[in-house]
């Protein structure tokens, strides 16, 4: 039996079962940017033409991720479902708590799945793929590139491909490996939704090598990204000064959520775009928020301690209800 893969952003199952209105929540169940680009009007052939591959999308993102190029997808998601397919089946590492579309994605295509310890100093033997997040979502953990770049070598001595989910690494994307992309058997993953605030878009670029590319591309078919979700992303990957003054505030940001959480007593880590403590009172935690209309993300896996992410206020008043609802609860 398959189980339903749950992510955050599931406000008006919230609003449901606390019977809270919707329009009353603040939501902080994502790491999406919560004020996002202010995308320019849509021009009206966005709406009327169908998308055009060569209209130099690929190449805008290839200059601001800095990779040799791109392939636009209709958010990471879409390639995250199509990428195990095209790989030769093997065991891919995954570590226990990430992303959740990793595992069941690969072992939908007939893979293997082995838990991953992203601490550990060599890679298991007997792994063919790995997929890691850096930044990881949820727990805020960071991969070196030396790290990345020794895991990915050893890998694709035995054909095997490294992929690194890098949604959240726009605002500090010095671990990037997007220039690395030019070689066999490493994968990138970019999203545009959590930086700039756009994950109702839905864009998304994969880099890699041609190979891999053509291949997404014959997998996908034609017309993966709209076009005025092509015209948002050209226009967002543009504004370097949007992008500059963005990740100053989420440096700072991320780190005023990170205290506040420190300050009630919470141990986790943080990244520009959100926080994540590991708790065993996570799910009373969760509760007492959602109590007071403030959803966040809670993480509860057998044989782990649960965990919360809370995703960044936006406005002034929305850091004051969060502050004060953490005061009331841990008083």
């Amino acid at each position: 039996m398959t189980h339903p893969i749950r992510h955050g952003g599931n406000l008006r199952e919230a609003a449901r079962r606390y019977a809270i209105p919707f329009d009353d929540w603040l939501d902080l169940s994502t790491g999406i940017n919560p004020r996002g680009y202010p995308v320019p009007p849509v021009p009206p052939d966005a709406w009327r033409r169908l998308p055009e591959d060569d209209d130099g999308l690929a190449d805008s993102a290839a200059r601001y991720y800095g990779a040799p190029r791109a392939q636009a997808v209709a958010g990471s998601q879409v390639a995250i479902r199509a990428l195990p397919s095209l790989l030769p089946r093997g065991t891919a590492g995954i570590a226990p708590l990430t992303y959740g579309e990793y595992a069941p994605a690969f072992t939908r295509a007939g893979h293997a799945v082995a838990p991953l310890d992203v601490n550990a100093h060599d890679l298991p033997a007997a792994l063919d793929h790995l997929i890691v997040a850096n930044p990881n979502n949820p727990t805020a953990e960071r991969i070196s590139r030396d790290t990345l770049l020794r895991w990915h070598e050893r890998l694709a001595s035995r054909g095997g491909t490294l992929i690194v989910d890098e949604a959240f690494a726009d605002a500090d994307p010095a671990a990037s490996l997007a220039n690395e992309t030019v070689r066999e058997g490493l994968v990138v993953l970019r999203s545009v939704g959590k930086f700039f605030g756009l994950a109702g878009i839905r864009a998304g670029f994969v880099l890699a090598a041609p190979a891999i590319l053509d291949a997404l591309r014959d997998a996908l078919g034609a017309w993966t990204v709209s076009g005025p979700a092509r015209h948002a992303v050209e226009a967002a990957f543009a504004d370097v000064e949007w992008q500059r003054e963005t990740r100053e505030r989420l440096q700072q940001d991320g780190a005023r959520l990170a205290a506040s959480i420190a300050s009630h007593g919470f141990d986790g880590r943080a990244t520009p775009l959100f926080a994540w403590t590991s708790t065993p009172q996570a799910p009373e935690l969760q509760h007492a928020l959602a109590l007071r209309g403030i959803w966040t993300r809670l993480f509860d896996l057998p044989h782990m301690t649960p965990s919360l992410r809370i995703g960044l206020p936006g406005a002034e008043g929305d850091w004051a209800r969060l502050t004060l609802a953490l005061q009331e609860i841990c008083a």
